[in-house]
């Protein structure tokens, strides 16, 4: 991830220990709510979302002994504020290789902030088909919502400003595990 310009670490919230611990609990937590995994599919949000929900299905997998299907959206074209940052997406392929009708829908994402980025996964899904529900697990609540957005599995929720950033850094894309909390300079 590159970090924002104006920007220093001010704290580390979890460590290469303790997001392995946090999604254990989550797993745990999706399992008891949805009473095991009949009819449980897990998508995760690109980049980091999907590794997340990559992790998130291992061990399921390993407590339950089922497999759950994964897939991955990329939710570039849905975005309702790409035109407001005048920037051209990036926009990388969408996988949701199960039909998702009638299914429990985890939807994965690193991070929860304005909601914006989860409306954009809720309108790529119901592209896709009907499910039955579709719940939110996300890696750090940092808050400063401006949809009606909450989660359902929550790994850490923080108590941050405006100008503060958190930065998801996951071993399969930047090389380590760790979530930071970033402080704006200026």
């Amino acid at each position: 991830m590159k970090r924002p310009t104006n920007y220093r670490v001010r704290t580390t919230v979890l460590d290469d220990a303790d997001i392995p611990r946090v999604l254990h609990r989550m797993a745990h937590e999706i399992l008891e709510r949805n009473r095991g995994t009949e009819g449980l599919a897990l998508i995760g949000i690109r980049t980091r979302g999907e590794f997340l929900a990559q992790r998130l299905h291992a061990i399921i997998t390993e407590l339950a002994g089922a497999e759950v299907p994964v897939g991955v959206l990329d939710v570039s074209f849905y975005r309702d504020d790409t035109r407001a940052k005048l920037r051209q997406p990036v926009v990388k392929s969408t996988e949701i290789p199960f039909d998702l009708n009638d299914r429990k829908v985890v939807l994965v994402d690193d991070v929860l902030f304005t909601g914006r980025s989860v409306r954009a996964a809720m309108d790529e899904i119901m592209d896709f088909g009907r499910p039955a529900q579709i719940q939110l697990a996300v890696l750090v609540d940092r808050g400063h919502r401006e949809l009606p957005i909450q989660p359902d599995y929550t790994g850490s929720s923080l108590v941050t400003s405006p100008n503060e950033h958190v930065e998801v850094r996951m071993t399969e894309y930047d090389g380590e595990d760790r979530v930071l909390l970033l402080e704006k300079t200026d």
